[in-house]
């Protein structure tokens, strides 16, 4: 009875405008104001291929599946290399998601998520007359959750590696111990964070007399000492003994709230993925607490209908549609997403295809839909930060991964444990303070994702994995808060809508809208000028904006052949054999 109910409820809101006709045919000449393509060369290789956001930790998983490991094994060493390499977001103080499907066909999702502390509470940043507290979720010791990585990866290895524990955490011990170059992104990263960084951590390792520059070498050698117990005692070498010493102290000298407690009881879990279908492509993606997976195969429903390549990327009439699609899909997610450990989620109901069908058959057909007409909202700011990451691995088996992973904003909560040398998350943010207000994405959650004890908070991380005729066809992930969804549908539907290879895929410019604010965020290039005219003749709202997401992509060729795309707006590699 519950469960149609929930589907009744959905169901009338899917109704809450008057339905209008809509086509799957775009209008006369809207082609014309299509965006050209623009050319872009991929990495090519004929066994295995890892594609990351920073050089060192591709060549790191290159290399360990050259020696004979996995891409479970690889997984772990770039996961842990990106905690040295790329600090802004790499972690062992995160967490994140990890999307597996084998050669066999045998799949898995692995959450690795943060989790709330025992002493959080659902008003915990919260004043006395019931204002949101500002900064109080995103700086600092009490904006970190119980951090995941470690026995995420510890978990993963244990069931599906096949070197030696040792051998895949080595090279990012000594990553830390001899230090790297810093590029012209994170030296520019770590300087814009100083002061902030100066008043928080005392004698970081990040901090310096003067600034940094591009090619100078850093070193990590707290860093290293952990990574190093890490190696040597697995688990236990991050969530007990002197680890969890030094990051009990921290919590206590920045009154945080995390305990020895909390850092024991700390399980990731094994999810069931989710499947789609997508124009004869299987979709496989995560599900809750990712609002990803969701929010992915519910847009690729609403959008199957239509003919994307027809009208031409990015055209109007298909920005149009794409708009839609997401307005719909985001509005969703407001409502219904959460940890479906601590309530329930209608994932079932979202997924019928009657009931994505009827939110699409609200659209006019030529004409913006205000979003304060798909549900009830005022038009809220927000701020989007890209800083997660993601990487892909494909090895020569055919085993895939799909990871992101995340501190959540950048360098996340700006807490460096001292003597550990690890940054902290600021994950709590995920949750919504106060149901109806957004967090620093913009993004407006309600009760499903409020705050309690041992609660993993929402996420937007969206790994994903495709087969067609069930062999391996694409494999997809970015950073980038709530546009991390818009982002990888569009990376899909560049390949499978417009034939792009895999680096123009994540090279093309992006567009993205989140329901509210009622915008479609517009990186510079993404439109023409014509198309921007006809969009904005058609009520949409166009903001535009500097690049975000750090998209990555495999796809397999059709001789078998790997194609690596890693995406120019940052640092990012792909590489293989």
């Amino acid at each position: 009875m519950r469960h149609r109910i929930s589907f009744l409820l959905l169901t009338a809101l899917a109704a809450c405008t008057t339905a209008q006709p809509t086509t799957n045919a775009p209008a006369p000449g809207a082609a014309i104001l299509a965006t050209p393509i623009p050319a872009a060369t991929p990495v090519v290789a004929a066994k295995a291929m890892v594609v990351s956001a920073h050089p060192e930790a591709t060549r790191i998983g290159v290399e360990i599946l050259q020696k004979g490991g996995n891409a479970y094994d690889a997984a772990v060493a770039v996961q842990f290399a990106l905690a040295v390499a790329l600090p802004v977001a790499g972690n062992i103080g995160g967490g994140g998601f990890l999307l597996y499907r084998g050669a066999d066909g045998q799949e898995g999702a692995l959450d690795f998520r943060e989790t709330a502390p025992a002493a959080a509470s659902r008003d915990m940043y919260l004043d006395a007359q019931g204002n949101v507290i500002p900064n109080l979720s995103t700086l600092g010791h009490l904006a970190a959750g119980v951090p995941g990585t470690v026995a995420g990866m510890w978990v993963l290895h244990q069931k599906l590696g096949k070197l030696p524990w040792k051998d895949v955490v080595q090279p990012a011990v000594d990553l830390a111990a001899k230090g790297l170059k810093l590029t012209e992104k994170e030296a520019a990263g770590l300087n814009n964070q100083h002061d902030t960084f100066a008043r928080l951590n005392p004698g970081s390792a990040y901090l310096k007399a003067g600034s940094w520059a591009a090619g100078e070498v850093i070193q990590y050698p707290d860093l290293a000492r952990t990574l190093g117990r890490i190696r040597d005692q697995g688990k236990a070498g991050f969530y007990e003994g002197p680890t969890a010493d030094l990051l009990v102290a921290e919590m206590q000298r920045g009154k945080g709230i995390i305990t020895r407690q909390d850092l024991l009881k700390y399980e990731p879990k094994w999810r069931t993925p989710l499947h789609g279908q997508y124009r004869g492509y299987e979709v496989l993606t995560f599900p809750p607490p990712s609002s990803g997976g969701v929010a992915l195969l519910q847009m690729l429903q609403m959008l199957e209908p239509y003919n994307l390549g027809q009208a031409g990327w990015h055209s109007p009439q298909a920005t149009h549609w794409i708009t839609e699609a997401q307005r719909r899909v985001y509005a969703d997610r407001a409502t219904y997403l959460g940890d479906p450990d601590f309530g329930r989620v209608p994932v079932p109901q979202l997924l019928e295809k009657n009931y994505n069908k009827q939110r699409m058959a609200t659209t006019l057909p030529y004409r913006a839909t205000p979003s304060a007409q798909v549900t009830a909202g005022a038009n809220l700011p927000g701020y989007e930060s890209d800083q997660t990451t993601h990487y892909n691995v494909v090895d020569a088996q055919g085993n895939a991964v799909s990871c992101t992973t995340t501190l959540n904003g950048a360098y996340g909560s700006k807490v460096v444990v001292a003597g550990a040398g690890f940054l902290l998350n600021n994950e709590m943010d995920d949750f919504s303070s106060k149901p109806g207000t957004p967090n620093s994405y913009g993004l407006v959650g309600g009760a499903a994702n409020a705050i309690a004890p041992g609660k993993r908070m929402l996420s937007s991380m969206t790994p994903a994995i495709l087969t067609k005729g069930n062999k391996l066809a694409l494999v997809t992930g970015t950073p980038g808060g709530s546009t991390i969804i818009t982002s990888v549908l569009q990376s899909i539907l560049n390949v499978v809508d417009y034939g792009m290879n895999a680096q123009q895929a994540v090279a093309a410019r992006r567009l993205h809208h989140q329901w509210l604010p009622d915008q479609i965020d517009v990186e510079a290039g993404a439109l023409l000028p014509a198309a921007q005219d006809t969009l904005q003749a058609r009520g949409y709202k166009l903001s535009p904006r500097g690049g975000w997401g750090r998209v990555e992509v495999i796809r397999v060729l059709p001789d078998g052949k790997l194609e690596g795309g890693a995406d120019p707006r940052g640092d990012d590699a792909a590489a293989g054999y």
